[in-house]
């Protein structure tokens, strides 16, 4: 007998019929012998829907309140399915991430996993029981409800899977696996039969939205079998794990694009020792997370520091650095949300050479211009206005998915 640990997203379940189809698939596996966790995520655009009556009421709700209303979404999901499974005639129990032992620390909206107290679910798969678990949510040291951000219930059920040894942690999506490209926007995207962790962390963390970064950052440190596939239509998926068979068959992996990105451009600083230091110390300290960034060579004593956070962060980001310029010493600031990132992963990159000038190549063939460029061992970025990001991503897959021949 095997564990086997479940999460099906917010399209899975968003109405009746889809969710006694997520009842069957789960009771399919307790019935061929294993034990099932299943976790669910809110249905349809249920949180998007909260967000929305929150800002009705007061549209500078603080976090907390937030994460009380956000966690409601889960739990009529899973209570849903838990009745669903007892029409089906199996021995079910819906639990909250709290009872579930989920306990967090207190970053309101976007918290982190501290430990899984998981004596509730063992106690519970012991009596041969299917156990539902709202995804996205857990306690902190207060006993307040948090949230885990966006995404969340990925990292949900793979921190189940990591607590319990789960055999196999599959995240049921709309998509059947995980594609070269976002399959909407390139239509002769190819699906991956496996990935590395080291590679889907970044395609997660660079847009692509089929699995939360954080989840896969979970899955690598605990060796946690993955596998990505759809809730529809029932084949095989992309198996996500350490090392892949195919690895040295292509260069890249994916292609992915995020427009939920903004650039900063301090100008006219001053061209001294720990200038930098100061900038990003003071966006740290604030939780303002930065991405790309990009300085000028000095000149007149002075210099320029790009770089980019989120569309969510653009506004402190910029009040904090006006608030502190007299210490900063800058000339002024350029700030932009008209942007986007595009960027391609692979680890056979870091052995072939020409695989970032072959992106260039794409991008000045369709008159794309470049903004900023970021580069790792497994991965290239560019920034681009964000009306070329889809095209960009287009003919970037084009470009390699064409001479490659779909080997991967």
């Amino acid at each position: 007998m095997s564990l086997i640990v479940q999460k099906f997203g917010g399209t899975s379940v968003a109405n009746a019929e889809r969710i006694c189809n997520v009842a069957r698939i789960i009771t399919d596996t307790y019935k061929a012998g294993h034990d099932v966790v299943a976790v669910l995520s809110a249905q349809g655009d249920t949180t998007d829907e909260l967000i929305e009556k929150a800002a009705e009421i007061n549209p500078n709700a603080s976090k907390r309140e937030m994460d009380m209303l956000l966690s409601t979404g889960e739990q009529v999901s899973c209570a849903l399915c838990a009745m669903a499974i007892e029409a089906l005639g199996y021995p079910v129990v819906s639990l909250t991430g709290w009872q579930a032992g989920f306990r967090t620390n207190s970053g309101y909206g976007n918290a982190r996993i501290k430990r899984v107290q998981a004596d509730r679910m063992r106690t519970e798969l012991d009596k041969r029981r299917i156990v539902i678990v709202t995804g996205f949510q857990g306690i902190n040291k207060l006993d307040d409800i948090t949230t885990l951000g966006r995404g969340g219930s990925d990292t949900s059920a793979v921190a189940i899977a990591a607590v319990l040894g789960a055999d196999l942690c599959q995240i049921y999506t709309d998509v059947d696996g995980i594609y070269t490209a976002d399959p909407r926007l390139v239509p002769n995207a190819r699906k991956l039969e496996e990935i590395t962790f080291d590679e889907m962390l970044e395609l997660a963390s660079l847009g692509a939205q089929v699995l939360h970064n954080r989840s896969v950052e979970m899955a690598k440190r605990y060796n946690v079998n993955l596998e990505v596939l759809s809730s529809f239509s029932g084949q095989p998926g992309t198996k996500v794990k350490e090392v892949v068979q195919t690895m040295e068959k292509s260069y890249i992996s994916g292609v992915a694009k995020d427009k939920n990105i903004a650039r900063l451009a301090l100008v006219g600083l001053q061209d001294t020792p720990g200038i930098a230091y100061k900038v990003f110390s003071l966006l740290a300290r604030n939780h303002i997370n930065v991405d790309i960034i990009l300085q000028s060579i000095g000149r007149d004593s002075t210099k320029d520091i790009s770089f980019t956070v989120s569309k969510g962060d653009m506004e402190q980001a910029q009040k904090l650095l006006e608030d502190n310029k007299s210490s900063i010493r800058f000339d002024h600031i350029d700030v932009s949300d008209n942007v986007a990132k595009v960027s391609i992963v692979g680890a056979g990159m870091v052995n072939n050479p020409g695989v970032a000038a072959k992106m260039f190549e794409a991008l000045y063939n369709a008159g794309i211009n470049i903004n900023m460029i970021s580069t790792s061992e497994i991965k290239v970025s560019v920034l681009v206005h964000i009306t070329d990001a889809d095209r960009a991503v287009r003919v970037i897959h084009d470009r390699f998915y064409d001479e490659f021949n779909g080997e991967r």
